[in-house]
């Protein structure tokens, strides 16, 4: 028999640590005295112990490893499961690192532009509002792939996309807003600027809108990397502290124009007398 100071020796784990895979019921020892509470191991057991000391390094959790250690036969699969888990989290790092990365070396700024008047497809999607929940905000991103399917649609038509897409809270109409309260919605229009002749406008299917997105001077901001809701508080709170003379930012109006790696946040600007409202 080999006493915990032996076998943590021998295996490379602290004793608290054996203590704490007794607790768990990880691994187990092969006596422990009635009186004195000491734990002994057996020789045997340093094969358990290496095994555990292995699949704690990849990262697994004392649950799933417990598993493994139960089920043989699916060890396997849940150490391919965990890997993959792994890979996740660690792009998820990279791109915060990113992120990071991007705001400290140039924090972003508001700017002033002019949209120019555009021609534009309109098309409702389907998914959530962009709530407080943070899973509301990674499912409202799923609805990104909407932009690649309506961009598919407009070029297999004959038309060609013009600018860079974005999109737009579904309160265009009556309609739309009462759909937008609902849990079902639509909560979303996808904007695809166009150019397109006649043949091209009239191949489109019923399911999208051509409109005429008007020009008008804008305040935006650029936030890189994934939307949340935290980066978009910061993107309004930014343009909303801007200063305007005899002017003010119209949010009715806010878009998000949908960059490769990351957001531009922008509002309409509208003079004091102006009630306009545009999308």
């Amino acid at each position: 028999m080999l006493s915990i100071s032996d076998f943590s020796e021998m295996c490379h784990l602290s004793p608290q640590t054996l203590r704490f895979y007794h607790s768990e019921g990880l691994l187990v020892p092969a006596d422990v005295n009635e009186r004195t509470g000491y734990r002994s191991y057996t020789f045997d057991q340093v094969e358990r112990a290496m095994l555990i000391t292995v699949l704690r390094g990849t990262g697994m959790s004392v649950e799933l490893v417990r598993r493994a250690l139960d089920e043989p036969d699916a060890a396997p699969a849940l150490l391919e499961q965990h890997g993959m888990e792994v890979r996740r989290r660690r792009q998820a790092q990279d791109d915060a690192i990113s992120d990071a990365r991007e705001l400290l070396g140039s924090w972003p700024e508001v700017r002033l532009n002019h949209a120019p008047g555009t021609t534009v497809v309109s098309k409702p999607v389907a998914g959530p509002p962009a709530g407080r929940d943070r899973d509301d905000w990674d499912q409202a991103d799923a609805v990104l792939t909407a932009v690649q399917e309506v961009v598919k649609t407009v070029e297999s038509c004959g038309a060609v996309v013009s600018g860079t897409p974005w999109r737009a809270p579904a309160i265009e109409t009556p309609e739309q807003r009462r759909q937008n309260l609902t849990p079902e919605g639509p909560h979303w229009l996808v904007k695809i600027p166009i150019t397109a002749d006649e043949k091209a406008v009239a191949a489109l299917p019923g399911d999208v809108e051509v409109q005429i997105f008007e020009a008008r001077d804008e305040l935006s901001i650029f936030i890189p990397g994934k939307r949340s809701l935290a980066k978009h508080c910061t993107a309004v709170s930014r343009l909303a502290r801007h200063p305007l003379d005899a002017a003010f930012i119209d949010l009715s109006g806010i878009r998000e124009l949908l960059h490769d790696g990351g957001v531009e946040t922008a509002v309409a600007i509208r003079g004091l007398d102006d009630t306009g409202v545009g999308g």
